[in-house]
């Protein structure tokens, strides 16, 4: 199965860690990534924490838990490569669940990242 086709299908939650040019880690909620193709990913951000700390550090790592139980997920380790500022696009790729009034008036950002490396949740 295609790494898109498995974050399509599978239900869950996501964890996005970013740290900025000093080193001190943040962590947040993040949903699903959206797959540009099988080796870029973007996620929308407001102009938070998670966003500033990539704009001085372009390393990040998303953890995804399956919902259910056990423990079950992917592990991804991401650089960013580009990112757009209140692109029309982010309007089309933003899910139904999450409505553009969630984020307010304020600027958005999708942010892409090139996936350096995959690992399952727990273990290699």
């Amino acid at each position: 199965m295609k790494l898109s086709e498995y974050f399509e299908a599978t239900k869950g939650i996501g964890v996005l860690a970013t740290a900025n040019k000093e080193g001190i880690v943040d962590v947040a909620l993040y949903a699903r990534p959206h797959f540009i193709d099988e080796e870029t990913v973007a996620f929308i951000m407001a102009d938070r924490l998670s966003h500033k700390n990539i704009e001085s550090n372009p390393h990040a790592a998303y953890i995804f838990i399956e919902s259910g139980e056990g423990y079950s997920g992917k592990r991804l380790y991401l650089t960013k490569i580009n990112e757009e500022k209140d692109s029309p696009l982010i309007e089309t790729l933003i899910r139904k669940k999450y409505p553009p009034e969630k984020y307010g008036s304020e600027p958005k950002y999708l942010v892409y990242f090139k996936i350096d490396r995959i690992r399952p949740l727990i273990g290699d």
